[in-house]
């Protein structure tokens, strides 16, 4: 059945289904992504609007995302701690090699270390060599580091190329996170194996609430709510997941820190959601492909989405 434009929905009865672990409702997946150290040394956006001159390192727009290492990480595992939130952290390989004990740290704490690439850079121009190296450099960054091999991935602006899934798979990825296009996640076939994409959710982004004029942490908090009671109340009747995304830099600061406490208090009320990371999630529809959703698209070249490359 098509249940949504484009989408096979290989559920036989959607009522009887269980759509996530012991019931729930709905799913949330909190994410950190880990940067500080990975952006260019001049040129990364930031706080101070002002362009630095070409050929300087641009020393206070760095000092911006070093914040995110030296305070924001602690500031939000703390805050997870409290609310018994494990979460999936992507991390740049630059930055896990700028601080290897702050990546440790995070993994420590129980959560899931992601990659994120080597460093700000757009992947998808590589050629499928240079990729398949660039991929296995940000893997090496996170085993040395944190003695974890990462299962998923996340490419630098949401930006994969034609043959980045391919080749996540052939280095034993199970998922990427680079595709905007569902409210749950669903398996394709890649290299002629199931492969997951848990849905990354740009709206609820914290570059895109925080650093919008006009857009308040109190408005952030009543649109983080809504999210959850909407797709709570659709769970009842189909497989919903919520997708809150952090950058270390801009929601660790202390006031924004406080508004998640008061959000992540209000949701966790509601008993009958799954919080998961995000290589849970993948693995609950890898291990249930008779009931996931399944997504058959044309080639990335041809659909324009990601996929397989031929």
């Amino acid at each position: 059945m098509l249940s949504r434009v484009g989408i096979r929905n290989t559920t036989k009865d959607t009522m009887a289904t269980q759509f996530w672990p012991d019931g729930a409702q709905l799913a949330v997946t909190v994410s950190m992504q880990f940067e500080a150290g990975g952006q260019p040394i001049s040129g990364a956006g930031g706080p101070i609007t002002e362009p630095v001159l070409p050929g300087f390192p641009d020393l206070g727009q760095n000092s911006f995302y070093e914040y995110g290492a030296r305070e924001g990480v602690p500031r939000i595992l703390d805050l997870l701690d409290k609310h018994a939130i494990a979460m999936t952290s992507f991390m740049i390989g630059d930055a896990v090699r700028r601080h290897p004990d702050v990546a440790a740290e995070i993994v420590a704490r129980g959560h899931e270390a992601g990659a994120h690439g080597r460093r700000w850079e757009r992947q998808y121009q590589l050629s499928r060599a240079d990729e398949a190296a660039w991929i296995a450099s940000s893997v090496q960054a996170i085993e040395e580091a944190t003695g974890t091999r990462p299962t998923g991935y996340n490419n630098y602006w949401i930006r994969p190329g034609v043959n980045t899934l391919e080749v996540l798979q052939e280095q034993g990825f199970q998922y990427h996170i680079d595709d905007l296009s569902a409210d749950e996640p669903f398996l394709q076939r890649i290299n002629g194996e199931p492969f997951a994409t848990v849905p990354y959710s740009v709206h609820l982004n914290d570059i895109a609430s925080f650093d919008f004029p006009g857009f308040s942490p109190a408005d952030y908090e009543q649109q983080l709510v809504d999210e959850f009671d909407q797709l709570y109340s659709e769970g009842a009747h189909r497989r919903t997941m919520m997708v809150i995304g952090l950058h270390e830099r801009l929601s660790g600061h202390a006031s924004r820190v406080r508004v998640l406490d008061r959000i992540l208090s209000r949701l966790r009320e509601r008993g009958d959601a799954w919080w998961a990371r995000k290589d849970q999630i993948a693995q609950w529809t890898l291990d249930h492909p008779d009931t996931a959703t399944w997504v058959d698209r044309d080639p990335a070249p041809i659909s324009g989405l990601p996929g397989r490359s031929h």
